[in-house]
This record gives C-alpha cells, sequence and structure tokens, in this order.
C-alpha cells in the first residue's frame, strides 16, 4: 500500500473541492485522515466559480485558434481572454508550451481524456447525496445562447464531435423565438441557442462546506489558518508535514492546493509550471432569473442560477499569478452579459449599487489544460491533484474517487493515464517553478 500502515494520517495539504473530495473518499475507505487549509474551507477558487457540474464544457482551454484570440486581446482588458505579458522567463516558457498544446490533435485526446474521467461523475454526486453530504446539486440543463445562427452551429458541431457520443447533445440549434423560449432570461438579442439537457449546477462555496461538515462528523481532524511550511522526508518517503500549527506525522500525502501547489511541490524537487488563470465572477437579483446555466457563446461569458441569485462570471486572464482584482475585467463580463440578457443595468458606474460578491480567483492551469492526478516522482507516498483549471468543481469527486484508490492500492487507475506527473517532467528547473508559481 501507498499509505502504510504506522503512526500518523493522510495529510490532504488544500481545503477546496479537490481536496474535500479525496479527503472524503480517503476517510471513507478507512484511513485516518487530516487536512490543512491556510485559510478557511472553500476560501480559494471553489467560493466564487459558476458552479457547474457539466459534460459539455470539459474541455482543455488551449485550443486549435486560442492563441491568435489570446493575441488578439493584448492591450484590450475587456477581451473575454485576456493575455499581459510578464517580464518572466517562466511565464514567456509556459505560454510557448500552451501555444504548442494548441494543436486539433492534442485538443481531442485532451477532450476524449476527461471525458474518459468524467464517466462517472454525476453517479459520484449521487453517492455523495446519499451519503449525506449536502452538494446542493440540480441539474436543469444548459443553454447556449448566441447571437448569431451561424455561430451556434458551428459551436454545436464541435461539441457534438468532442462529445463523441459520450452523453447526449442536441441534433440541431433553435433559432428565433424560439431560441429565446429555451429560457425567460435571454433577450431578444438572441438568435439561436440550443439546450443540453442534464448539465448541472451547484452553490460551490455550500458544497464545500457540507463537504467538510460531512468530513468533520466522520472524525477528520481539519485544520484551518494553517500554512504548510515544509516536509520531513527519509528513504523517499514524506513522514511529516511541517505547518505553521505544528508538525504533523503522516502516512502519505496529498498536494491539492491549487496554485500554490507548485511552490509546494516545488519544495519537494518535483516543480509544475502552474500558472494562474484568473476568472472574475459576481452575482446580481434579475427578473426574470435564469432557469437554466447559461452560456454565452460570442463573449465567453456564463450565468448559473445559485440559490435566489444569479451568478455572472467569464474571462480567462493570464497576469501572473496573482489575485488582485481589475474592476475593469468585472465590468468587462457585465457588458457581455447584456448582449443575452437585455439591459440589465443603464450604466457601468450602476454596478457598484447592483452587483454582489466582486470576486476575482486564480484557476490553476498547466500549458496542456489537463490537471495533474498523480503520485509524485521520487516520493512513494506524496500525490499531487492539481491544474483542474476551470473543471475544479466538475472533476473534484472523480478525482478524489480515483485518487482516494491510489494512494490506498498504489496501483494507478487506468483513467488517470493522461494525467501523469511525468508528461510534464524536465521543462523547467526546480528554483524557477517554485518561484515563480507560488500564489499571493
Amino acid at each position: 500500500m501507498s499509505a502504510a500502515p504506522g503512526a500518523g494520517s493522510v495529510v490532504v495539504v488544500g481545503g477546496g473541492v479537490v481536496g474535500l473530495c479525496t479527503a472524503y473518499y480517503l476517510a471513507a475507505a478507512g484511513l485516518p485522515v487530516e487536512i490543512v487549509e491556510r485559510r478557511g474551507l472553500g476560501s480559494g477558487v471553489s467560493r466564487g466559480n459558476a458552479g457547474w457540474i457539466c459534460l459539455s464544457h470539459s474541455t482543455p482551454v488551449p485550443a486549435p485558434g486560442v492563441v491568435r484570440y489570446a493575441l488578439r486581446s493584448l492591450g484590450r482588458p475587456d477581451s473575454p481572454l485576456y493575455l499581459r505579458p510578464l517580464p518572466d522567463p517562466a511565464f514567456v516558457r509556459w505560454l510557448w508550451r500552451f501555444w504548442r498544446s494548441s494543436t486539433p490533435e492534442t485538443f481531442r485526446r485532451g477532450c476524449s481524456a476527461i471525458a474518459e474521467l468524467n464517466r462517472t461523475t454525476f453517479d459520484l454526486f449521487d453517492g455523495l447525496r446519499e451519503a449525506g453530504v449536502e452538494t446542493t446539486l440540480t441539474r436543469p440543463g444548459m443553454v447556449h445562447a448566441f447571437l448569431s445562427a451561424a455561430e451556434a452551429r458551428h459551436h454545436l458541431a464541435l461539441q457534438r464531435e468532442m462529445a463523441d457520443g459520450r452523453y447526449p447533445m442536441p441534433d440541431d440549434v433553435v433559432t428565433g423565438e424560439g431560441a429565446r423560449l429555451l429560457d425567460d432570461a435571454l433577450s431578444s438579442g438572441v438568435r439561436a441557442a440550443y439546450l443540453v439537457e442534464g448539465e448541472g449546477v451547484v452553490d460551490p462555496e455550500a458544497f464545500a462546506r457540507g463537504l467538510g461538515e460531512s468530513l468533520a462528523a466522520s472524525g477528520v481532524k481539519i485544520r484551518e489558518q494553517a500554512d504548510v511550511t515544509g516536509f520531513r522526508s527519509s528513504a523517499g518517503r514524506v513522514t511529516a508535514v511541517r505547518t505553521t500549527q505544528g508538525e504533523i506525522a503522516c502516512t502519505a500525502v496529498v498536494v491539492a492546493a491549487g496554485v500554490r501547489s507548485a511552490g509546494l511541490l516545488g519544495d519537494l524537487g518535483a516543480p509544475l509550471p502552474l500558472q494562474a488563470g484568473k476568472g472574475y465572477s459576481f452575482s446580481v437579483d434579475l427578473t426574470p432569473a435564469p432557469r437554466h446555466t447559461l452560456y454565452f457563446g460570442e463573449r465567453r461569458a456564463v450565468a448559473s442560477p445559485i440559490g435566489a441569485t444569479t451568478r455572472i462570471g467569464g474571462t480567462m486572464e493570464l497576469s501572473g499569478n496573482n489575485n488582485r482584482l481589475d474592476w475593469r475585467r468585472v465590468v468587462a463580463v457585465a457588458l457581455a452579459s447584456r448582449h443575452y440578457l437585455g439591459p440589465w443595468f443603464d450604466d457601468p458606474d450602476d454596478l457598484v449599487g447592483l452587483i454582489r460578491d466582486p470576486w476575482v480567483g486564480g484557476r490553476p492551469f498547466l500549458p496542456d489544460g489537463l490537471p495533474v492526478i498523480d503520485r509524485v516522482p521520487g516520493h512513494d507516498n506524496v500525490f499531487a491533484a492539481t491544474g483542474h483549471g476551470m473543471l475544479g468543481v466538475t472533476l473534484g469527486p472523480v478525482t478524489g474517487h480515483r485518487l482516494a484508490e491510489f494512494v490506498r492500492t498504489g496501483r494507478r487507475p487506468e483513467d488517470l493515464a493522461p494525467f501523469r506527473f511525468d508528461r510534464l517532467r524536465g521543462r523547467l528547473s526546480p528554483r524557477r517553478t517554485s518561484a515563480a508559481a507560488r500564489c499571493c
């Protein structure tokens, strides 16, 4: 077994959805587990995202044409994909590798890998609910809305190709007045749309809280406001995790700390080229409110019904590993949504009084757009689960379920093969990666 019997617990570093799900399945298998989170559970990227649990948008970000699109965003902070170059060699190398990963063949291979991993996603959510976890999951379906029928048909054709029969997709788009009837919140500007039935949404903060409550009730020790400062190792195994609350003896370690994972893994001599893909969101009361999750095709923004409010989000900002909120990006997302939701505000100056909880989060991205879910090279009992980008909530349960199996048995599940660590090795020096990838 990888998590060898003896004194100590399996220590999960990171209290977001991925870390919490991993801890859940480890504990469910009877292993002693401790969680170390430097802030509060679900306080990072898990808090403000759109909450989608979806199959039709589970794809790598580096796709054919995305680099040209990013280059056109230079100097345009209102662009859905905003690139701000940094004078950092590690960032430049990351962009170069991102470009190398945006070929049709690599994109198709990545889509297939994620789709295979996703096969049991909704079954696992059902299992969590049946076990008493308050997942908050509903499955209203997702409406893809477009300002152009041609663009809608192009997008549907691509999605049908990516689905490859693994999940249901509609045969054609709905145009004209019929498109707007798919969801009452859509405006007259929407000229075409289609509904992917069964796609889900959760309140991500409430989901993380539900997982935390279930873990605490099962005896898992949760250390919040505790930062990991290092590791104690012997003979290729980590024997203790050093934290600001003291040292924790361990039988195994799972690093699931988002962008911060790069620095922690760099300290173990196994760096990862992680960059923060910053996303923005806010909440607003709309009348009528969306009944489905909404994807605004041309503007690449989204809207989700979460509780009694609507969360609007979007953008991909590559501007380094930081959590600085650029109000111009919030305004850009709001303006993008008006094309599809109608004039729910008159002037950008009105937004301060209309929106709640403006949020920015640094979603962890590797240059090929796929996560790492694997044993860490050079350490028999250390595992990594990071780099999920915009798919952390969707892939959280399946990542945790498969990785817990790997930790318990020492055998890699077959569907984790595309997410191996060694596909990214040998490209960046440990020192540069560790320094460049620490998120403030």
